[in-house]
């Protein structure tokens, strides 16, 4: 069917044509314009004030009836390749497939088959037209039939019919002011029907619009788009790309050494603080030597005792008192040399060059230590690992020997590549979260520093766009599926 628009076979009247017309409905004698203007406001009023398309059709086509005289207006609206009447003036209720409904339905595609205002019977000398609906529907109710077309944009969307049962045929210039007021109120009751129409409606009908768009003749610009977008489209679904993982990564040391106090005792000095730099043997912290001086010295005098009572037994030639002596010496002499031991170690000092990435003790100068208290831990300064926190969801992906890169916070402007070297087989739950830590080797030198974290991004393959971006969605749905039983 061609919807088109064609030159009509009742055209528009002129400005005094229309005038008189309305003039033909001024029982109060009103200028011409000012009624044209009140009526079209009033019937604009009618079809806005209703709160659903339906009723708004319905109280338009009454007042139309009224307004022009006629004894029954209908109103119908395209539906795919049919029309469909959708309100009939002086008629409650009317079931949908009814004799009426139907002939009025027939008459209206026959209107808008041919886009023109179709009049029967016809004025001397019109434009011969095909009217085989409209005679029928003429010969079932009588009189004189009149179909126009709605028009919105150059497309037809509808047609408004009035029958007349007795009387003559429609003056021209009625014809007009029903051409007039179809192109005013038309597109009203368009933009209504078009707001209660379900979304998936609205989005294929502007599909097909777009469709036929591109189809006819010229729009250049818009088959151009049209044509970029399948080729993203095929190409989100079907060209192979890099599928990354991405996850949270942070810097630590190769080797990380924990220094930790060797006895009991009190922090007496502390000569470094965290991030500062190390060399092998440097000193770091000391602690107090007061106690251990004062056992150094108990034990001191009791060798002293003991190896003195033994060399007196040796002279008496008591050798049972003697070896007495000289194993109360010996003992001694151990607890000495494990005192001597324990104030050696009072210097903590660095195991190898490095940084101290923990262990701020500054605050805390005099405070009790115990044994195995941890005081500072060192890391080297030129050897890193990196580790990358991989969310479970994805951990099946990951496998040695993979590479990727990683943008750390401090060093923003290029990724560093790395390759994974272990994947932890236990799950770390932190923050609500529950993920495998990846172990990963650095590829380039940097300037780095234990402690920088950045985002990390493993080469997994390769895969569809659509599928790297929906992926996870869908297997969260089948998870939920699985949980709820279904």
């Amino acid at each position: 069917m061609d919807t088109s628009p064609q030159r009509k076979d009742t055209p528009v009247p002129a400005a005094a044509p229309v005038r008189a017309s309305i003039a033909a409905f001024n029982p109060d004698h009103r200028p011409a314009p000012a009624l044209m203007a009140a009526r079209v406001l009033d019937l604009q009023a009618t079809v806005l004030t209703h709160d659903t398309f339906e009723a708004s059709a319905a109280a338009f086509a009454g007042e139309v009836a009224t307004l022009l005289r006629f004894d029954r207006v209908a109103i119908g609206f395209t539906q795919g390749a049919h029309t469909k009447v959708v309100a009939v003036s002086h008629t409650a209720d009317l079931p949908a497939g009814t004799e009426l409904l139907d002939a009025f339905a027939a008459a209206m595609e026959e209107s808008l088959d041919q886009s023109s205002t179709v009049v029967l019977p016809a004025e001397a000398g019109a434009r011969p037209l095909i009217t085989l609906a409209h005679a029928e529907l003429s010969r079932r109710y009588g009189g004189a039939v009149c179909t126009v077309p709605l028009v919105r944009g150059g497309r037809t969307f509808g047609a408004l019919t009035l029958a007349r049962a007795e009387g003559a045929r429609p003056a021209r210039d009625e014809i007009a002011l029903c051409e007039h007021i179809a192109c005013m109120i038309g597109p009203v009751l368009e933009l209504k029907r078009e707001g209660e129409r379900p979304w998936h409606s609205r989005l294929s009908r502007a599909v097909r619009n777009l469709a036929k768009q591109i189809a006819a003749p010229g729009h250049t610009g818009r088959k151009a788009a049209a044509a970029l977008g399948v080729v993203a489209l095929l190409a989100i679904f079907f060209v192979p790309v890099q599928y990354r993982i991405g996850a949270q990564a942070r810097i630590e040391g190769s080797v990380q050494r924990a220094l930790i106090a060797p006895s009991d005792g009190f922090l007496r000095q502390i000569h470094v603080r965290p991030g500062d730099t190390v060399k092998q043997d440097q000193v770091l912290a000391e602690l107090a030597e007061e106690d251990l001086g004062s056992e150094k010295r108990k034990w001191q005098s009791e060798l002293t005792q003991h190896e003195n009572a033994a060399s007196a037994a040796l002279a008496r030639t008591d050798r049972a008192q003697y070896v007495i002596n000289q194993s109360k010496a010996d003992e001694a002499r151990a607890q000495l040399d494990l005192v001597e031991r324990q104030l050696g170690r009072t210097r903590v000092v660095a195991p190898f060059d490095g940084v101290v990435i923990k262990g701020d003790l500054s605050q805390s100068l005099g405070a009790p230590l115990r044994r195995g208290d941890v005081l500072l831990t060192i890391a080297p300064a030129d050897r890193f690992r990196l580790l990358i926190e991989v969310d479970e969801r994805d951990i099946a992906d990951v496998a040695p020997g993979q590479k990727g890169s990683v943008a750390l916070g401090a060093l923003t402007e290029r990724a560093l590549p790395f390759r994974v070297a272990r994947v932890t087989p236990v799950a770390t739950a932190r923050d609500g979260r529950n993920f495998f830590e990846v172990e990963a080797e650095l590829n380039e030198p940097a300037p780095l520093r234990p402690g920088l974290r950045g985002v990390a991004k493993i080469d997994a393959g390769t895969s569809s766009i659509a599928w790297a971006w929906t992926h996870r969605f869908f297997d969260w749905v089948r998870f939920a599926l699985w949980s709820w039983g279904v």
